[in-house]
This record gives C-alpha cells, sequence and structure tokens, in this order.
C-alpha cells in the first residue's frame, strides 16, 4: 500500500497518519546517527518526525533508495558558482520529489556546516518567524542537532523573531511538515550538519526583510560566510488547471530570475501569484543578496500533473539556486514596444479617461491580440495640460496585462490622483498623455550604479514609501543626490533618508512615451 501523501502540502492525512504523526518514531530499521555525532540525552528536546510514512517512508532504507532514484534522474551541467540559498519545494516526495532532487544534486560538493531551513506554518497562526528552541529534529536517518548559540542570537536581533516551539511541533490541526521533508535530503547530500529551523507566522516583507538581514549580520559577524546555506522550503500554485498553473508559477519564477523580490512579497500577499512559501523564499533572496549573491537560477520546475497524470487541479514545484557568479547579473529578459504598440496603448488610455469621465463608465477593451501587451507589467499613466501635471498614479508591480494596467491606472490617474480634484468632461479635450512601462525592481547596493535619466527610484521604509520616474529628475534637472533626497520627500520621509540602514532603495528603468511622438 502507498501511504505517500497526495500533492498538496494542505491535505490532511488519514486517521493512520495522524497516528503515526503524533507518535514518536520507533522504527527498529532507523539507522544510527552519523558518525561524530552523540546521541541526544533524555531529558533534550528533539522534534520527532511527524510526517515519516505519510509525506515520506518511516523505512530509512526505502527512504534513501528513493532519494538515490530521484537524484540519479537529474541532468543538466552541476553548479559550481558558490551556493548561498536554495529553493525546494515540500510535499510528498512521490510528487515533488522529482523536482526537489535537482535542488540536492547541485549541492553535492559543496560544504556547510549549517543549514538554515526557512518554512510557512500551515496548521497554526502567530506573528512573528519562530526559531525552534529545541535540541533537534529526528528523521529516519538519524537526528539532525540544532545549532542552538546561533538559534539565541538570532532571535535577538530583531522583535519579529522569537525561540519558540510554535510552528514546529504538532498540533491537533496537524504535524508541520515544511521544515522536516528537507532534513532527509540535506542528511543524503550534505552528511554532517547543525540546522535552524525557522518557521514564519507573518508572511510580510517586513518580517522577510527583518529575517533576511539578521541572518546577513549575524553571518557575517560569525567570519563563516561560507559555511551556512539558506533554504527556503516552498510549493508554488495550488489547485488550479495544469496550463494555469503553469503560467501563474512562471510569473513567481520569471520575478525570481529577475531578483525582483519586492514585487514577489506584494503580489504574495495580494495572491496575484501564488507561493505557500513565498514570505521565506523573499527571506533568503534579501538575505542571499547582502551576502553577494547576484544570480537566481531555476533548475527544474514541474507540478504533481506531470507525475500523476491529473492535470485538474494540481500543484506546482520548482528548483532554484542563488549564487554568487563572477560578473554575473540576475537574469532580465531585455523588453521594447514598437511603434504601433506604444500607439495602441495611448489610444487605449485615451479611450479610458473619455469613457470614466465623460460617461461614467469604466471601459471595457478587447483582449489585445498582441503578445508583449499581454505581458504582465508595471506602468504609470501621466496626464498633463498645457504641460502641467494634472494626474499620475501607476502599479509598480505588475499584477495585470499591460493593456489592462495602461486602462486602470489612466482610470485613476484621471479620478483618484489625491493631489487633484477628478478630470471634468471640459478638460477632456486639452489632456496630453504619457505612459512610463517599469523594468522589474531591483534593490539598489551602490548609490554610484543610480543614472539620472535612466533610472527611477522606489524608496521604502516600513510603511513609508514614494517613487519617481525616471524622467523627472531629467525634467527638474537634479543630480543623483537631489534624486535620492527628492524620492525620500515623496516617501514623506527626511531629504536623508536614502542614508538609513532600515530603507530600501528600488531602481528601476522605463520605456516612456507620449503623444508628442507621433
Amino acid at each position: 500500500m502507498n501511504i505517500l501523501m497526495n500533492p498538496s502540502a494542505y491535505w490532511l492525512a488519514t486517521s493512520l497518519f495522524a497516528l503515526l504523526a503524533f507518535a514518536p518514531l520507533q522504527d527498529k530499521g532507523a539507522t544510527k546517527p552519523e558518525k561524530g555525532r552523540q546521541e541526544m540525552a533524555s531529558e533534550t528536546k528533539v522534534r520527532q518526525a511527524a510526517v515519516a510514512g505519510s509525506f515520506y517512508p518511516a523505512d530509512p532504507k526505502v527512504l534513501s533508495t528513493m532519494m538515490d532514484g530521484f537524484l540519479a534522474k537529474v541532468t543538466g551541467p552541476m553548479v559550481t558558482d558558490p551556493i548561498l540559498a536554495v529553493v525546494a519545494p515540500h510535499a510528498g516526495y512521490e510528487y515533488s520529489g522529482p523536482v526537489a532532487a535537482y535542488t540536492y544534486a547541485a549541492l553535492k560538493g559543496h560544504k556547510y556546516s549549517r543549514v538554515v531551513i526557512i518554512a510557512p506554518s500551515h496548521y497554526v497562526s502567530f506573528d512573528f518567524s519562530s526559531v525552534y528552541d529545541g535540541d533537534a529534529y529526528a528523521t529516519p536517518l538519524g537526528n539532525v542537532p540544532v545549532d542552538k548559540v546561533f538559534a539565541r542570537e538570532l532571535q535577538k536581533m530583531s522583535s519579529t523573531m522569537q525561540l519558540s516551539s510554535q510552528g514546529h511541533d504538532p498540533t491537533s490541526a496537524g504535524g508541520e511538515h515544511a521544515v522536516e521533508v528537507q532534513l532527509p535530503w540535506l542528511q543524503k547530500v550534505l552528511g554532517n550538519f547543525e540546522v535552524v529551523p525557522i518557521v514564519m507566522g507573518d508572511q510580510s516583507y517586513e518580517n522577510s526583510r527583518a529575517l533576511g538581514v539578521a541572518l546577513a549580520k549575524l553571518i557575517k559577524a560569525s567570519g563563516k560566510e561560507g559555511e551556512t546555506l539558506v533554504l527556503a522550503s516552498s510549493d508554488l500554485s495550488h489547485y488550479h488547471p495544469y496550463d494555469d498553473a503553469v503560467t501563474i508559477d512562471h510569473k513567481t519564477l520569471n520575478a525570481l530570475q529577475a531578483w525582483d523580490y519586492f514585487s514577489m512579497s506584494r503580489n504574495f500577499q495580494s495572491r496575484i501569484w501564488e507561493a505557500c512559501g513565498g514570505a521565506p523564499i523573499v527571506a533568503a533572496m534579501i538575505y542571499a543578496e547582502r551576502m553577494g549573491a547576484n544570480q537566481a537560477r531555476v533548475l527544474k520546475y514541474a507540478n504533481s500533473g506531470d507525475v500523476t497524470g491529473d492535470k485538474s487541479r494540481v500543484v506546482g514545484y520548482s528548483a532554484d539556486v542563488l549564487v554568487k557568479a563572477n560578473g554575473g547579473k540576475a537574469e532580465e529578459t531585455p523588453f521594447s514596444l514598437s511603434e504601433p504598440e506604444k500607439s495602441e496603448l495611448l489610444a487605449l488610455a485615451r479611450k479610458s479617461v473619455e469613457s470614466v469621465v465623460g460617461k461614467d463608465e469604466l471601459y471595457m477593451p478587447t483582449a489585445s491580440a498582441d503578445a508583449t501587451l499581454n505581458q504582465e507589467r508595471g506602468a504609470f499613466v501621466t496626464l498633463t495640460i498645457a504641460g502641467g501635471l494634472r494626474g499620475c498614479i501607476g502599479y509598480t508591480a505588475p499584477i495585470k496585462p499591460l493593456y489592462l494596467t495602461v486602462r486602470d491606472t489612466a482610470t485613476h490617474a484621471a479620478l483618484h490622483d489625491p493631489r487633484f480634484p477628478p478630470v471634468t468632461a471640459a478638460e477632456l479635450p486639452s489632456l496630453a498623455y504619457e505612459i512610463s512601462v517599469l523594468s522589474p525592481l531591483r534593490r539598489v547596493t551602490d548609490i554610484q550604479q543610480i543614472r539620472v535619466g535612466e533610472h527611477g527610484l522606489l524608496m521604502k521604509n516600513g510603511d513609508s514609501e514614494g517613487l519617481l520616474l525616471p524622467q523627472v529628475p531629467v525634467e527638474q534637472k537634479w543630480d543623483r543626490l537631489t534624486f535620492l533626497e527628492q524620492t525620500c520627500r515623496k516617501a514623506g520621509m527626511s531629504s536623508g533618508c536614502w542614508k538609513d540602514e532600515d530603507t530600501d532603495i528600488f531602481a528601476f528603468t522605463a520605456v516612456v512615451f507620449n503623444e508628442h511622438k507621433f
């Protein structure tokens, strides 16, 4: 009887599985801990395996053989660049194992003495990142000791983290699997290591940032930068038809490769994109960036439909690595617009404003036949009258196809810019339109990277946020320093906010065009 879980990380086990989840592991065939690892004393706190026998085999020999089989099927070149962080799925091995194997095959030959696993909480809610307060996690392959010194120091770095068993210890709702399922894989490919298990109860950008920054600071201070691996445990979309899932998941993966974790976080929180471990992915990217990583590589993507053949409701999985490549950059697909595409968008913006102002009706365009205009992109629409600003609103994140983004932002610029009263019907003939289509956002690590006339800036510190488009400093004849200061002011902060270590500065480029060009 095959008792491996169904592909969803959320499905509960049957009563047999529940018994397995809450009983201490007593598999007579379990191997002893690896050489050099002492047996945990009876008074120590060991988190017992909760999903052995359901998400993966409880028998260590069967488990090891299964993982070897998946690893043997991995194809493609080895990852030779330093790997600072990885992403691996956490569903039942039968379903996500063929993808997870790509993450773990990439780790072969790399040495780590500590692995920080960041996972979401599936069964209990709490408003902090729970750093496990016990001594070890158990798997059929033996106990993995917790780096308790590192765990204690980490939770001191931010009020968003606590030493806790919440999210780790099984409850009546279920046994959390997102950390546990990664451990046998790590035991298989790394051998001896210590683990720092973290379960995020709050998946906000602020919590992801606090965790990523704290990890980078603590690891840099330790002087052992190359000895720690950060692992984000996450599946992707859930329960969509196969083709829809592939489309949704590749939006996430495209942003990953463009290193636009800010848009990822926003779209995860808004449920526009899906990843149950979205915040762990964002935290891992923030950590890796501060440690020098500059490329995100998707090694493998698939979903449960590729295993079961049932493509009606699937769960997506990806294997990803964040590496420090010499001279490397985040991969970004070049973007441009043809003159006919620009004309179509400008006409769409004008029709949208004329409809909502003149007829009090939201303009309903027919779906664009242009593939480029169907790409999801952030964009701003700027309205002017005789050269004076009359409204400007946009989407910074890619949340809709470009043609609908232009429809929405033109409508909002006309009616909802808080700096101006709504546009009137009498003003419609005088309006001029300009559209700015944004690239993915990338955090600025050195202000010398900012090029006036090419880059726009988004400044964020807590709840304060402001954006200026690339054309603004050119029109105002600002230098780089003034551009930074004015973006701070746009965010409602002091002009020197860009120097604050809690301020994130994101840069972007834009394809800017207006009616004067035609």
